[in-house]
Protein backbone atom coordinates (compact mmCIF):
# COMPACT_ATOMS: atom_id res chain seq x y z
CA UNK A 1 0.00 0.00 0.00
CA UNK A 2 2.60 2.66 1.12
CA UNK A 3 4.82 1.53 -2.45
CA UNK A 4 1.67 2.46 -4.47
CA UNK A 5 0.71 5.64 -2.06
CA UNK A 6 4.24 7.04 -2.64
CA UNK A 7 3.69 5.90 -6.39
CA UNK A 8 0.42 8.19 -7.00
CA UNK A 9 2.33 11.19 -5.60
CA UNK A 10 5.18 10.90 -7.54
CA UNK A 11 3.71 10.61 -10.61
CA UNK A 12 2.15 13.93 -10.51
CA UNK A 13 4.34 16.75 -11.69
CA UNK A 14 2.93 19.18 -9.18
CA UNK A 15 4.93 17.11 -6.65
CA UNK A 16 8.49 18.21 -6.47
CA UNK A 17 9.12 15.83 -3.10
CA UNK A 18 7.52 13.39 -1.29
CA UNK A 19 8.46 12.65 2.92
CA UNK A 20 7.35 9.49 3.32
CA UNK A 21 6.96 9.20 7.20
CA UNK A 22 7.65 5.93 8.68
CA UNK A 23 6.70 4.33 12.15
CA UNK A 24 9.57 5.67 15.01
CA UNK A 25 11.73 2.86 14.32
CA UNK A 26 11.05 1.78 11.03
CA UNK A 27 12.63 4.17 8.61
CA UNK A 28 15.47 2.29 7.76
CA UNK A 29 13.23 -1.19 7.28
CA UNK A 30 10.93 1.41 4.79
CA UNK A 31 13.74 2.96 3.02
CA UNK A 32 14.68 -0.45 1.84
CA UNK A 33 11.12 -1.51 0.88
CA UNK A 34 10.89 1.50 -1.19
CA UNK A 35 14.32 1.55 -2.94
CA UNK A 36 13.04 -2.90 -3.61
CA UNK A 37 9.65 -1.78 -5.21
CA UNK A 38 10.21 0.90 -7.04
CA UNK A 39 11.75 2.42 -9.67
CA UNK A 40 15.17 4.91 -9.26
CA UNK A 41 12.94 7.70 -10.94
CA UNK A 42 10.48 6.85 -8.19
CA UNK A 43 12.46 7.27 -5.13
CA UNK A 44 15.24 9.98 -6.49
CA UNK A 45 12.74 12.90 -4.73
CA UNK A 46 11.79 10.65 -1.92
CA UNK A 47 12.71 11.11 1.80
CA UNK A 48 12.24 9.36 4.87
CA UNK A 49 12.18 10.54 7.99
CA UNK A 50 10.89 8.96 11.36
CA UNK A 51 7.54 9.58 12.78
CA UNK A 52 5.89 10.30 15.85
CA UNK A 53 3.41 8.49 18.47
CA UNK A 54 0.23 9.79 16.61
CA UNK A 55 -0.28 10.65 13.07
CA UNK A 56 -0.30 14.26 14.14
CA UNK A 57 2.89 14.00 15.80
CA UNK A 58 3.59 12.21 12.38
CA UNK A 59 2.69 15.17 9.98
CA UNK A 60 4.68 17.89 12.38
CA UNK A 61 8.00 15.59 11.84
CA UNK A 62 7.29 15.21 8.30
CA UNK A 63 7.04 19.34 7.87
CA UNK A 64 9.82 19.60 9.43
CA UNK A 65 12.01 17.86 7.06
CA UNK A 66 10.77 19.47 4.14
CA UNK A 67 13.43 22.25 2.80
CA UNK A 68 13.28 25.98 3.44
CA UNK A 69 11.81 27.12 -0.19
CA UNK A 70 9.13 24.69 -0.03
CA UNK A 71 5.60 27.25 0.21
CA UNK A 72 3.15 24.82 -0.72
CA UNK A 73 2.43 21.23 0.78
CA UNK A 74 -0.16 17.83 0.38
CA UNK A 75 -0.69 15.27 3.11
CA UNK A 76 -1.67 11.71 2.37
CA UNK A 77 -2.40 8.81 3.98
CA UNK A 78 -0.70 5.39 2.86
CA UNK A 79 -4.24 3.83 3.16
CA UNK A 80 -5.38 5.47 0.45
CA UNK A 81 -2.74 3.66 -2.27
CA UNK A 82 -4.90 4.26 -5.39
CA UNK A 83 -5.35 8.08 -5.56
CA UNK A 84 -5.54 9.22 -9.36
CA UNK A 85 -2.97 11.45 -10.20
CA UNK A 86 -6.14 13.82 -11.53
CA UNK A 87 -6.83 14.12 -7.48
CA UNK A 88 -3.29 15.04 -6.65
CA UNK A 89 -3.19 17.36 -9.08
CA UNK A 90 -6.40 19.22 -8.63
CA UNK A 91 -5.60 19.43 -4.71
CA UNK A 92 -2.45 21.11 -6.25
CA UNK A 93 -3.40 23.24 -8.35
CA UNK A 94 -6.01 25.09 -5.87
CA UNK A 95 -3.65 25.65 -3.42
CA UNK A 96 -1.46 27.04 -6.13
CA UNK A 97 -4.38 29.30 -7.18
CA UNK A 98 -5.10 30.81 -3.59
CA UNK A 99 -6.65 28.38 -1.46
CA UNK A 100 -5.07 28.43 2.04
CA UNK A 101 -6.65 25.13 2.70
CA UNK A 102 -8.12 21.91 0.00
CA UNK A 103 -9.50 18.86 0.80
CA UNK A 104 -10.71 16.39 -1.90
CA UNK A 105 -14.08 14.94 -1.30
CA UNK A 106 -17.54 13.54 -2.42
CA UNK A 107 -20.92 13.45 -1.96
CA UNK A 108 -21.93 11.27 0.65
CA UNK A 109 -24.78 9.02 -1.02
CA UNK A 110 -26.33 7.57 2.12
CA UNK A 111 -28.63 8.74 5.34
CA UNK A 112 -26.30 10.20 7.65
CA UNK A 113 -27.85 9.97 11.64
CA UNK A 114 -26.51 12.05 14.86
CA UNK A 115 -26.83 9.80 17.38
CA UNK A 116 -26.45 10.01 21.76
CA UNK A 117 -23.44 7.64 22.29
CA UNK A 118 -24.47 4.71 24.19
CA UNK A 119 -21.40 3.68 26.24
CA UNK A 120 -23.14 0.07 26.97
CA UNK A 121 -23.38 -1.07 23.53
CA UNK A 122 -27.09 -0.59 23.44
CA UNK A 123 -29.69 0.74 20.95
CA UNK A 124 -28.57 4.71 20.37
CA UNK A 125 -31.29 7.17 20.07
CA UNK A 126 -31.52 9.22 17.23
CA UNK A 127 -30.64 13.21 17.96
CA UNK A 128 -30.44 14.36 14.10
CA UNK A 129 -30.08 13.75 10.60
CA UNK A 130 -28.08 15.87 8.66
CA UNK A 131 -28.85 17.24 5.17
CA UNK A 132 -27.79 15.23 2.90
CA UNK A 133 -26.77 17.54 -0.17
CA UNK A 134 -24.87 19.14 2.19
CA UNK A 135 -22.38 16.42 3.47
CA UNK A 136 -18.94 15.40 1.50
CA UNK A 137 -17.03 12.47 2.53
CA UNK A 138 -13.03 13.82 2.74
CA UNK A 139 -10.59 11.97 1.33
CA UNK A 140 -6.88 12.80 0.65
CA UNK A 141 -3.98 14.18 -0.49
CA UNK A 142 -5.48 17.40 1.32
CA UNK A 143 -3.67 20.65 0.36
CA UNK A 144 -2.66 23.82 2.39
CA UNK A 145 0.01 26.38 2.21
CA UNK A 146 2.63 25.60 4.32
CA UNK A 147 2.93 28.25 6.64
CA UNK A 148 -1.00 27.64 7.58
CA UNK A 149 -0.51 23.90 7.87
CA UNK A 150 2.46 25.06 10.13
CA UNK A 151 0.53 27.17 12.21
CA UNK A 152 -2.33 25.17 12.89
CA UNK A 153 0.02 22.34 14.30
CA UNK A 154 1.80 24.72 16.65
CA UNK A 155 -1.40 25.76 18.47
CA UNK A 156 -3.63 23.52 18.43
CA UNK A 157 -2.61 21.07 21.07
CA UNK A 158 -2.70 17.32 20.76
CA UNK A 159 -5.76 15.97 22.77
CA UNK A 160 -5.54 12.05 23.69
CA UNK A 161 -4.10 10.35 20.22
CA UNK A 162 -3.80 13.32 17.99
CA UNK A 163 -5.95 14.91 14.98
CA UNK A 164 -6.56 12.35 12.16
CA UNK A 165 -7.38 15.25 10.07
CA UNK A 166 -4.98 18.20 9.07
CA UNK A 167 -7.92 20.47 7.47
CA UNK A 168 -9.92 19.86 10.72
CA UNK A 169 -6.63 21.68 12.88
CA UNK A 170 -7.02 24.30 10.05
CA UNK A 171 -10.41 25.18 10.66
CA UNK A 172 -9.87 25.52 14.08
CA UNK A 173 -7.92 28.67 13.45
CA UNK A 174 -10.65 30.13 11.21
CA UNK A 175 -9.03 29.62 7.85
CA UNK A 176 -11.38 28.54 4.90
CA UNK A 177 -10.90 25.07 3.77
CA UNK A 178 -12.44 24.58 0.24
CA UNK A 179 -13.34 21.39 -1.15
CA UNK A 180 -12.31 19.81 -4.66
CA UNK A 181 -13.69 16.99 -6.23
CA UNK A 182 -12.95 13.50 -4.81
CA UNK A 183 -12.36 10.23 -6.56
CA UNK A 184 -14.10 6.55 -6.13
CA UNK A 185 -10.41 4.96 -6.46
CA UNK A 186 -8.92 7.22 -3.52
CA UNK A 187 -11.22 4.85 -1.18
CA UNK A 188 -9.10 4.14 1.99
CA UNK A 189 -8.19 0.35 2.90
CA UNK A 190 -8.88 -0.30 6.39
CA UNK A 191 -11.37 -4.12 5.57
CA UNK A 192 -11.07 -6.84 4.07
CA UNK A 193 -13.48 -5.88 1.72
CA UNK A 194 -11.33 -3.12 0.77
CA UNK A 195 -8.38 -4.77 -0.42
CA UNK A 196 -10.54 -6.96 -2.77
CA UNK A 197 -11.95 -3.77 -4.36
CA UNK A 198 -7.86 -2.67 -4.58
CA UNK A 199 -6.74 -5.60 -6.10
CA UNK A 200 -9.76 -5.28 -8.79
CA UNK A 201 -9.26 -1.57 -9.56
CA UNK A 202 -5.48 -2.48 -9.64
CA UNK A 203 -6.12 -5.32 -12.54
CA UNK A 204 -8.21 -3.28 -14.18
CA UNK A 205 -5.13 -0.52 -14.10
CA UNK A 206 -2.43 -2.86 -15.13
CA UNK A 207 -4.78 -4.18 -17.93
CA UNK A 208 -5.56 -0.55 -19.48
CA UNK A 209 -2.55 1.26 -18.72
CA UNK A 210 0.09 -1.26 -17.36
CA UNK A 211 -0.07 0.77 -13.46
Amino acid sequence: MLVHAVRAMTRSRSVSLVVVVAPPDGADEVRRMLDEHTAPSETSDVVVVPGGETRQDSVRLGLAALPDDVGSVLVHDAARPLVPVETVDAVAAAVREGAPAVVPALPVSDTVKEVQVREDGGPEPVTGTPERSRLRAVQTPQGFELKVLAAAHAQVVREGDGATDDAGMVERLGVEVVVVPGHDEAFKVTRPLDLVLAEAVLARRRATDGF
